[in-house]
């Protein structure tokens, strides 16, 4: 029997979903970017198609993780880099689910969820996922904020508003490509490496003990602190907007729309996200132990807050530069995280309601949305009320997780929507396994923080 065309198989497919696909996500950097043929060696097409990867991974380290890796380093020293460690295992997973969705649907995830249920649920999960993408946008404002006031001393308030403007650098870049936006993703990540290898240098960790760390210990379970420390780590890393952001940058590569294409396609662009994860793992690691290293060791168990790892890491390491290369690589975090917030509200917007904005207006909603409450906070509670709004805005994206990855889970598992890529049975039940895992511990995670 001949092999179906092209025609026939994107036909097949769109019986798997209530509309049919009506526009390219990222219309304006849709298939942008070439890609060699099959022919060419490995690298090259490891190269074409690196990118979307570090877009991702940024999220894994925005300035949201950082008080939950600085807890759980200063209080249980290396324990508890097992889960750090578990936590990106799962991301891997989820992103390339993510990866997949896109490349073989040619949708976003919010196009898909669009596509797929009714209306009224789609407004629900867009509105959902609207106030996640704002919550991410406070954890980066007030990690930028709070970067500016170390650095240079400027009022948290005078931070927060300053952050706004970067909304000018962003639309610039964009409208010079693709690739520009991904090498300053790619620049800031490597300055934030640097800064923290520097850092563990200067710390001298207990690498035995740092090694035995990795290990899940049964104690992460049995002690009710380190457990509640550790869902705090496993929750904040899986971050719910990078599932749409993933399954659209990854379509900004012209490949072949046949099965081998996109199967070149899924295999370089799950090597692009898991290589950028484990650089994601190295920073988030880092910080806690660096904490380790630093405040555990020194019997400074209650170094929780970012300000204070701060003000302690130069005269605890007896390094004059480490806490200024400590506030740089916060600085670099929260702006390379509004980088990847802008496109993600873009493709949130566009795939969910089918509706298209001037970037400066869908920018400026967004961070009107979060500079608003950051600033109101910082002008009347100052250094303690940005700290809890931090925490605060984790809370709720842990909440609308459940909302992106269910849908993931979903579509990637079903042969109507996937054809021959749908997800192997062993690959099915790791997903929602893993999906499983997350809903619960994020649900305790906000059981446990209402009652607190």
């Amino acid at each position: 029997m001949p092999p179906a065309t092209l025609t026939e198989t994107n036909a097949q497919a769109e019986t798997g979903w209530r509309h049919p696909r009506r526009a390219n996500s990222l219309s304006e950097v849709y298939a942008s970017i070439k890609v060699p043929g099959a022919n060419a060696s490995f690298w090259r097409k490891l190269f074409a198609f690196w990118g979307p990867g570090l877009m991702v991974a940024v999220g894994y380290m925005d300035p949201g993780n950082w008080a939950t890796d600085l807890a759980g380093g200063s209080k249980y020293g290396y324990t508890l880099l097992s889960v750090v460690l578990i936590s990106n295992l799962f991301a891997m997973l989820l992103q390339h689910l993510a990866a997949k969705l896109g490349i073989v649907t040619g949708r976003d995830l919010a196009q898909a969820c669009r596509d797929h249920y009714s209306r009224p649920i789609s407004l629900m999960l867009w509105f959902l996922c609207e106030i996640a993408i704002a919550a991410c946008d406070l954890a980066e404002v007030i990690g930028s904020a709070i970067a500016l006031n170390l650095l240079f001393g400027l009022p948290l308030a005078w931070g927060v508003v300053l952050t706004t403007l970067d909304v000018l650098v962003v639309l610039f870049f964009q409208n010079k490509g693709f690739r520009i936006i991904e090498s300053i993703v790619a620049g800031l990540m490597v300055l934030i490496f640097g800064c923290f290898v520097y850092e563990l240098i200067v710390s001298r960790p207990d690498w035995v003990a740092l090694a035995h760390g990795l290990v899940p210990q049964r104690q992460v379970v049995t002690t009710p602190g380190m457990l509640y420390v550790a869902i705090g780590i496993l929750g904040a890393t899986v971050m719910p907007h990078n599932l749409y952001l993933h399954s659209s940058t990854v379509q900004t590569r012209a490949i072949e729309q046949t099965e081998a294409g996109k199967r070149m396609a899924i295999k370089f662009a799950t090597i692009d996200s898991t290589v950028a994860l484990f650089l994601a793992f190295f920073i988030n690691a880092a910080i806690l132990v660096l904490a380790a290293a630093a405040f555990h060791h020194n019997g400074m168990l209650e170094v929780a807050k970012i300000q204070d790892a701060y003000k302690l890491l130069a005269p605890v390491l007896g390094a004059g530069a480490a806490s200024v290369l400590f506030a740089v690589a916060l600085l670099a975090s929260g702006q390379n995280s509004t980088l990847t917030g802008t496109l993600a509200g873009q493709i949130v917007m566009e795939g969910f309601l089918d509706i298209k904005l001037r970037p400066w207006v869908r920018r400026l909603i967004t961070r009107l949305v979060a500079v608003v409450p950051a600033l109101v906070v910082a002008i009347i509670y100052g250094e303690s009320g940005t700290e809890k709004l931090l925490v605060f805005s984790q809370v709720i994206l842990s909440m609308q997780l459940s909302f992106a990855v269910v849908p993931l889970v979903l579509f990637t598992s079903s042969r109507a929507k996937m054809g021959v890529f749908v997800n192997r049975p062993v690959v099915r039940v790791l997903a929602w396994s893993v999906s499983a895992v997350i809903i619960a511990l994020n649900g305790y995670l906000l059981w446990q923080t209402a009652v607190g």
